[in-house]
């Protein structure tokens, strides 16, 4: 690690082969935590290339524990976190808004590094239990169109990396790993991200792969769609600005779409809304998030339609019982 650490501190940086090499050995645990903090705390003071961001992904998927979702065409709707807004789960909720229109979701998530309440937070809050094993995961896609992938059972270098994380309370560059590392391969995938230069670095890095995805940036940092600004829009096709009149029918506030300050009170939120008793804007910024996943899929004519889909998944209680059958096969 000494040779590595003084190549970056020559504010050089690493080609795709020895970033992979790297983070394979950190995954088989070669370096110390001290060593592991140094290397990360660089990337917290300079921008990440494509090569080095290649690398780290390669080293992730060699040393990831696959899951064969056996001819399920499978969505993950996923941001990569570290947006500092601590808002409540969108990514989250939204999964199981399309799992309740019948699209099947394999979700990849995490505990938050930077926020209170990540993913596996509030999943492992409303009882889901953790697990690696392909059948029980297919079985639930099967029965609840859902199951959850908490990274670090699939992944041996987040999982040693994660109290570090935990310890920085910084977004790093794992942040940016994990849409791109789903062990289930999901065939599409809508993909939020925290700033411009990424969205550049995921669309150039999608662009090579046979998925139909989605990227969104909140043009005010949010890395989903927040509804509280434009929205930067980039797909296969192409990229587009669209407004939170277009996307959700209409703006809301910062505080509006605030998350709560302990997981508990963040997984309160998650069932109020999943039961149709969240505010207009709670509803209204999930929905548009859960319509831009169903659009990725190409089974809709136009967006409107697929946020006609999400509304009548929360409205008629679709979305809710796809998370109690979720919760009841644990």
């Amino acid at each position: 690690m000494k040779k590595i650490l003084q190549i970056l501190f020559e504010h050089k940086t690493l080609d795709r082969s020895l970033a992979k090499e790297v983070l394979v050995n950190i995954g088989k645990g070669v370096y110390n935590e001290h060593e592991v903090t140094a290397f990360m705390t660089v990337y917290l003071m300079r921008s990440i290339t494509i090569e080095e961001l290649q690398g780290f992904r390669d080293a992730l998927l060699e040393l990831c524990v696959p899951v064969d979702m056996n001819g399920f065409e499978t969505i993950d709707i996923v941001g990569t976190g570290g947006d500092g807004k601590n808002t409540f789960n969108i990514s989250t909720l939204s999964c199981f808004i399309v799992a309740g229109t019948g699209q099947k979701v394999a979700k990849h998530g995490n505990y938050g590094a930077s926020t209170i309440s990540g993913a596996s937070n509030v999943m492992e809050q409303l009882g889901y239990k953790f697990k690696s094993d392909p059948g029980k995961l297919k079985k639930e896609v099967d029965v609840a169109n859902i199951c959850f992938l908490h990274a670090p059972m699939f992944h041996p270098a987040l999982k040693t990396v994660g109290p570090i994380r935990k310890n920085l309370g910084m977004r790093t560059f794992f942040n940016m790993l994990g849409p791109m590392v789903n062990p289930a391969s999901p065939k599409y995938q809508l993909v939020g991200v925290f700033s411009l230069e990424m969205a550049r670095i995921y669309n150039y890095l999608l662009q090579r792969t046979d998925k139909a995805f989605t990227i969104i940036h909140g043009l005010d940092g949010y890395d989903e769609i927040s509804l509280t600004n434009d929205t930067k829009v980039i797909t296969n096709a192409g990229e587009k600005i669209m407004t939170p009149e277009q996307l959700g029918k209409r703006m809301v506030s910062a505080q509006d779409i605030s998350g709560g300050t302990t997981v508990e009170e963040s997984a309160k939120i998650f069932t109020k809304i999943l039961r149709g008793e969240g505010t207009w804007a709670q509803n209204a910024v999930v929905l548009a998030n859960a319509a831009m996943a169903l659009y990725c899929t190409g089974a809709f004519k136009d967006y409107n339609d697929a946020y006609a889909s999400a509304v009548e998944s929360l409205e008629n209680g679709s979305a809710n019982k796809a998370l109690e059958k979720l919760i009841s096969l644990q």
